[in-house]
């Protein structure tokens, strides 16, 4: 049997970014691949699924990049080191193997806009998602806090912490929450905006809508802006490199 398909895994994917860009490319290349939905409510469903000879991968989002892991057959340094997977490939053995791509997404992204006056950084939320941004800001040298609902650690606090003196003294700001996502375009993380500069980077992994209302927040205070999309096409892109090393 021809092994062809790939698909995204997750809950509630109906406004999969994936689905289409990959099968806009397969069209547009002319390639023999197809790129489906694979929208569970748990991962005991995952066996049925992987149980598909012609599955060679799949991507993973929201909620399972971190869940997935125990059941996968192994995963690769950078995902060990980051605790979270956004692309799985079976092997010709049927072994799960499991790959991170986000990081090299973000870390590609973001590099052109950094200056040196970028050394600390607030992550917005605790995910899987936001695990990848943390590797690549130790890579780039870059301290940070993360900011969530309840603080677990001594690397997080709490959004009611954020005084003048946080958001003045980290001068990036990466949101990994889905806050703001369409259809929710009203809703946007709890920060005191007012003390955003035009020293500032404003970094929102969400790309629907473009300019979401925390990108917006930014952009009135002279922030520089960045949405999600450019992060997803290259994460796509290397982890369809990745799947032709197993075809």
């Amino acid at each position: 049997m021809q092994r062809n398909k790939l698909g995204l895994l997750g809950k509630n994917i109906d406004y999969s970014f994936s689905r289409s860009y990959f099968s806009e490319k397969f069209k547009r290349e002319n390639l023999d691949f197809s790129y489906t939905n694979f929208d569970i409510d748990s991962l005991e469903k995952l066996q049925s699924i992987v149980s598909n000879k012609s599955l060679i991968g799949f991507n993973v989002t929201i909620p399972y990049k971190e869940e997935i892991i125990h059941h996968l057959d192994s995963i690769n340094d950078e995902a060990k080191t980051i605790g979270a997977v956004n692309t799985v490939v079976i092997n010709s053995s049927g072994k799960l193997i499991g790959f991170n791509t986000d990081y090299w997404g973000f870390t590609e992204s973001l590099r052109p806009h950094l200056k040196t006056n970028h050394k600390k950084a607030l992550i917005l939320g605790t995910g899987g998602a936001a695990k990848a941004i943390a590797y690549v800001l130790k890579q780039f040298g870059i301290s940070f806090k993360y900011v969530s609902r309840k603080e677990s650690d001594n690397m997080s606090i709490n959004y009611n912490e954020l005084q003048s003196s946080i958001i003045e003294s980290h001068k990036l700001i990466i949101n990994c929450t889905p806050l703001g996502t369409y259809p929710n375009i009203e809703n946007a993380p709890e920060i005191p905006y007012e003390f955003i500069t035009n020293q500032h980077i404003l970094f929102d992994l969400i790309y629907n809508p473009k300019k979401t209302l925390f990108l917006k927040k930014g952009e009135a205070r002279g922030a520089t802006i960045i949405n999600g999309y450019k992060m997803l096409v290259l994460q796509a892109e290397r982890a369809f490199q990745i799947w032709q090393n197993y075809i």
